[in-house]
């Protein structure tokens, strides 16, 4: 291999054209790392360290004698490690309920249980409200069985447990499927011709090649219970409140002392989601699973051979069946219905019309939080992606350089902090006129937000664009190079084409995520320009006295289904799961 020639001797090779274009991308890079992430963290510390100039503890001694803000504390602590268990559980029976035992149905169920990959967040928290609340679906058919119930049973901790363990199996069902697709069904053919068991055989044979995906959504599970906001604001009730939403309430408040409770309780969820990561990461890396088959077979469906437990496993599967298409199915059928029928919770199909999505269409304040969500992850999507795709090409370039490991790693930092503790430095750094941001404030403004979307979306896009660039083949580059093309030319017109699927993939996924988007939006959204997230939790809030509230967050929730399926489809439907690589 030909040594990699010092940067000071490739910088002379450079036309001035080149070297203007690389000094100009320098300044950006530096100039957006440090002043929209590194300068608001190191701001967020010293409020909380320095308070009144001085260095000081005096925030952590006001965080533990405000009794809400320590219960915010153990509540989600409580939260992480048993929705960790409950999703585990429920993500682990999903995938061998469609891909490993041979259930009846398994397609339809299938289709069933991925309904959460389009749609989720508050959405999804509004629909299983509508169901479970005090005057839900489901409460007032019980009531109408047993009058003497207590109608608002669906609030506290069992209701935020119940509606994020059924919220949070999409990692379960894009990821633990993929590795359960790749056991080699030869091991099991072999077990089982040594007299193991069906037990012993997933037990022993099966879950061990699904435990590294198995530690990585468990990581992914542990972080979102830790953070978690919509369910707790929605559904938790005065009872159960966990440290975002605690964080939301004192950064709303004016008081100096509300704010440094609100940056001291930020700090320690990002401290705890660093830990966490190093913790679990470290137990990954200790076990490696592997097959040592060189020829895999498919893994075909094992049949259960207890008459029993074959009943029972179909039964459990069409509960879980039910329990993740009701919401689906009432929110499309609702979304028809009139105002009266929808305060009444009951359906009628004579009464069905387009009124609901008409009056979306009509009034501005309507159609505007939708216009303003898809306009924001939009061009969230496309400005992310250009910083990532620039800076995987240096990386590639110059790999194993200083430099380029330090772009890596700064681009990589949101991945170690919670949404809301980016919000609430984003937040307190720039509510004064800051030089390195041109002198202006940024509170109240378009671009806050638009800066905390970019910023959340760094580390998932550099992860699969790198990647997809350390994937080419070097032989098209040097091919070209050969020809007498430039490297702008060569990239513009070999390398970028080959990219391209799997860069629209990765920005169709971003835009799909930051749609719904509540936990940043709720802290940097313009006032008089809400986004879609916030726009549905104010209505959801409202659900028991606006029946027309309901049916405009029912209609929301119906178009954003519809897109988010197409997305889908254009990244996965029609070969584009081979298009992101891990």
């Amino acid at each position: 291999m030909q040594a990699r020639l010092p940067l000071n001797v490739r910088l002379k090779r450079m036309t001035p054209g080149q070297m203007a274009l690389f000094g100009v991308l320098a300044c950006v890079f530096v100039w957006f790392i440090m002043a929209c992430m590194v300068l608001p963290i190191l701001n967020l510390l010293k409020t909380v360290f320095f308070e009144g100039g001085k260095a000081s503890f005096d925030s952590f001694q006001k965080l533990f004698k405000s009794p809400r803000a320590m219960k915010s504390l153990a509540n989600s602590f409580i939260l992480a490690p048993t929705l960790s268990l409950t999703v585990g559980f429920v993500g682990i029976s999903l995938v061998l309920i469609t891909e490993y035992f041979d259930i009846k149905g398994s397609a339809i169920l299938r289709l069933g249980y991925m309904t959460t990959l389009i749609y989720g967040g508050v959405t999804l928290v509004s629909g299983y409200k509508f169901i479970y609340s005090d005057n839900g679906v489901l409460t007032n058919l019980m009531a109408s069985v047993f009058p003497n119930m207590n109608k608002t049973w669906f609030t506290g901790y069992w209701a935020v447990l119940f509606v994020m363990t059924f919220s949070c199996t999409s990692n379960h069902m894009i990821f633990l499927r993929n590795a359960m697709r790749a056991v080699d069904f030869q091991t099991v053919e072999a077990a089982r011709n040594m007299g193991a068991s069906q037990w012993t055989i997933l037990r022993r044979v099966v879950l061990p090649v699904l435990l590294p995906s198995l530690f990585a959504v468990t990581i992914l599970t542990f972080i979102t219970g830790l953070c978690a906001m919509s369910a707790p604001l929605l559904v938790g009730g005065k009872d159960f409140q966990t440290i975002n939403p605690m964080i939301k309430q004192f950064a709303d408040m004016t008081t100096t002392s509300a704010k440094s409770l609100s940056a001291t309780l930020s700090l320690i969820l990002g401290l705890a989601t660093m830990i966490l990561l190093a913790i679990l990461t470290a137990i990954e890396r200790r076990g490696h699973y592997m097959s040592v088959s060189k020829v895999k077979t498919k893994i075909v469906k094992q049949k259960i051979n207890n008459p029993v437990a074959n009943v029972l496993a179909h039964i459990y599967a069409w509960t879980l069946f039910v329990i993740y298409v009701v919401p689906v199915v009432l929110i499309v059928l609702f979304s028809f219905s009139d105002s009266a029928h929808i305060q009444q919770r009951k359906l009628d199909f004579s009464t069905f019309s387009l009124r609901n999505y008409g009056e979306l269409l009509s009034k501005t304040t309507a159609y505007k939080p939708f216009l303003v969500s898809i306009i924001y992850s939009a061009l969230a999507a496309v400005i992310v992606g250009a910083l990532v795709i620039v800076a995987c090409r240096y990386i590639q370039k110059r790999r194993n350089s200083l430099s380029a490991t330090a772009l890596e790693y700064s681009l990589m930092i949101p991945w170690l902090l919670p949404s809301t503790m980016i919000a609430l430095s984003l937040l307190l750094a720039f509510n004064q006129p800051r030089w390195y941001m041109f002198n202006k404030p940024l509170i109240a403004t378009l671009q806050l937000l638009l800066i905390g979307y970019v910023i959340i979306k760094l580390p998932f896009t550099m992860r699969m664009t790198k990647a997809a660039f350390f994937s080419l083949d070097n032989a098209l580059e040097d091919a070209s190079k050969n020809l007498g093309a430039s490297g702008l030319y060569t990239f513009r017109r070999v390398i970028f084409p080959v990219l391209l699927p799997t860069v629209m993939a990765i920005a169709a996924l971003n835009f799909n995520g930051l749609l719904t988007d509540y936990d940043l939006s709720a802290f940097l959204h313009h006032p008089a320009n809400p986004t879609l997230g916030v726009k549905i939790k104010s209505l959801t809030e409202e659900m028991g006295n606006s029946s027309d509230g309901v049916a405009l967050t029912f209609v929301y929730a119906v178009l954003m289904m519809i897109i988010s399926a197409i997305v889908l489809y254009l990244v996965y439907g029609r070969g584009g799961k081979d298009n992101i690589k891990e």
